[in-house]
């Protein structure tokens, strides 16, 4: 942090440290509750190695997968917001 001392925020421990982010999504993965968090975790991360043109077709799949209201792994912790179509 600013302060020079040890950053334990969440981002630098869960999302930046690679051994941080495996054990992070290993325990979304392996708790029931969360499993689905992890999997979209996991889904997003592909997403952002799709090339353009498959964007728009995985970006479907991931809505009916995740956002969509009694899907298997519906994410309902999300709000809304999150869960609107990309415009532009």
């Amino acid at each position: 942090g600013p302060d020079g001392g040890q950053d334990v925020s969440f981002r630098w421990q869960c999302v930046e440290q690679p051994i941080g982010k495996l054990l992070f999504r290993r325990f979304l993965e392996g708790t029931p509750e969360f499993s689905a968090a992890g999997a979209l975790w996991a889904e997003l991360e592909a997403f952002e190695q799709c090339e353009d043109a498959e964007r728009a077709e995985a970006a479907k799949k991931l809505q009916g997968r995740f956002f969509t209201a009694g899907g298997a792994e519906h994410c309902g912790f999300l709000s809304s917001a999150a869960t609107a179509a990309p415009t532009g």
